[in-house]
């Protein structure tokens, strides 16, 4: 009896042996579009870490009243009709070499060069200063 076991064990193996072997290459495949994903996967892995993300800034008032509401929207409107009178006064029908605009706090001065304009806008109470060059387009012929 223990022979015909261990005949029939061998016998297996045997069999087992005669099949052959096949493996294939691992392939890794990354998820995140940063290091080479599928790019439609990052609204999925940003919507993930939002869903996690418990941190919570300090600065943000999420309690806001109407009167800051109404404060910030009507700086923001104020602070876009002065960036229009810049522009047109700059680049406008009517274009000018030079001029000072002083508005809540900050100077804004800019000055026309052959190729470019710049604007120094400057915080009249720390003196800190921003210049910004924004270049011509010069039509050649």
């Amino acid at each position: 009896m223990l022979t015909l076991k261990f005949r029939l064990v061998v016998g297996l193996l045997c069999a087992a042996g005669t099949v052959s072997a096949s493996a294939q290459d691992l392939v890794h495949e990354p998820i995140s579009p940063t290091f080479g994903g599928n790019p439609f996967n990052s609204n999925h892995i940003l919507g993930t870490a939002n869903a996690q993300n418990d941190y919570r800034d300090p600065r943000s008032s999420t309690t806001s009243s109407q009167a800051d509401i109404f404060s910030r929207q009507l700086q923001s409107r104020l602070l876009s009709a002065l960036s229009s009178q810049v522009v047109d006064a700059i680049f406008g029908d009517n274009p000018q070499e030079q001029g000072v605009i002083s508005f809540g706090g900050q100077t804004i001065e800019f000055f026309r060069s052959l190729d470019s304009v710049t604007l120094v806008i400057r915080n009249d109470e720390t003196g800190e200063e921003t210049r910004i060059v924004v270049p011509l387009f010069v039509e050649v012929d």
